[in-house]
């Protein structure tokens, strides 16, 4: 299972989920302390901004980021949890776990995925860059795009309280 959550609360999130790799998603001005109980080589740093398209200034997701989010995932042993955050828990994380459930369950339905995502989060507004270029990657032909539409926005927030999303 995934779970997903802020930066704020990754440490708690880590430890109540014994969860044994973590993807973090943060440009290189957030510092990120690995939780101890996770190996070097099960934390993935994708250093990009939440934006939607390029911006003087910021790291757009880029395909190199989403092809490395899939590879990983596609690693992860699955014996324990992984971990997806970024800073609030709303948009990055949310879609790089929509992205891994895609990614490790290719026969279950973009829609399916989208609304389970929604019951998990009401605040839940994934990246849609980072839902495209999964897309396309995945050859998902646009449908990973148009479940996350079909979803809209999610209530504003802050912060997203943690939450978990099955693979099956």
């Amino acid at each position: 299972m995934i779970h997903v959550c802020s930066l704020s609360r990754l440490h708690e999130t880590v430890e109540d989920t014994g969860a044994r790799h973590v993807v973090s998603l943060l440009g290189d001005e957030a510092r990120v302390e690995r939780p101890t109980s996770i190996a070097p080589e099960n934390h993935l740093w994708l250093r990009l901004h939440d934006i939607a398209a390029p911006l003087d200034g910021y790291i757009a997701p880029g395909e190199e980021h989403v092809a490395e989010l899939i590879g990983f995932v596609r690693n992860w042993d699955r014996r324990a949890p992984l971990v997806v955050h970024c800073f609030a828990g709303i948009s990055r994380s949310t879609a790089s776990a929509f992205t891994a459930v895609c990614a490790l369950s290719p026969q279950r339905g973009e829609h399916d995925i989208a609304q389970a995502l929604r019951r998990a989060s009401p605040t839940a507004t994934p990246n849609i860059r980072i839902v495209s270029l999964a897309d396309k990657l995945l050859g998902r032909d646009g449908r990973m795009v148009a479940a996350i539409e079909t979803i809209g926005r999610g209530v504003l927030a802050a912060e997203a309280t943690p939450f978990r999303l099955d693979l099956e």
